[in-house]
């Protein structure tokens, strides 16, 4: 991948908050069917899987992917790939607890690869919060191919 100069730059969403609204909670039956359906069982003390990190953020964003994607002038519709997701647990999720979900845009930028032609690398943030701490950080990146530049 490299930059190229001659490329339109890519939208200018660096900084955009996506904050959610409601809080978000991991319902107990589904945690329990979750881990039923990854062949485990729901733990005793009350902690839910840990996949929940990204099932919870994305959910509870203030955006949904297809907004996220529309933000970037992108269209869900043409396939935006996760390539990547890094987690920072600070303590255990726990189920029927409400998390407020905050977050942001930390870049975006366009360049072309000789798999996707051009693609815009999007990184950004969200976090779980309880009460006024961080229980958990992730840093998602994802590729949004631009078919029409290539």
């Amino acid at each position: 991948m490299s930059m190229s100069a001659d490329l339109p730059a890519p939208p200018d969403v660096r900084g955009r908050s996506l904050d959610g609204g409601a809080p978000y909670v991991i319902n107990a039956n589904e945690n329990a069917a979750l881990c039923h359906s990854l062949g485990t069982e729901p733990a005793h003390d009350g902690t839910a899987h840990p996949i929940y990190y990204f099932i919870a953020t994305q959910l509870g964003m203030g955006v949904t992917v297809a907004g996220l994607c529309e933000l970037c002038g992108f269209d869900v519709a043409d396939g935006p790939m996760i390539i990547g997701s890094a987690v920072r647990f600070d303590a255990p999720l726990y189920v029927d607890r409400p998390y407020r979900v905050t977050g942001s845009i930390l870049h975006i930028e366009r360049k072309r690869s000789r798999k996707f032609g051009v693609m815009d690398v999007l990184e950004y943030r969200l976090a779980l919060v309880d009460g006024d701490r961080d229980v958990l950080v992730t840093t998602n990146t994802w590729v949004l191919p631009r078919r029409e530049l290539s």
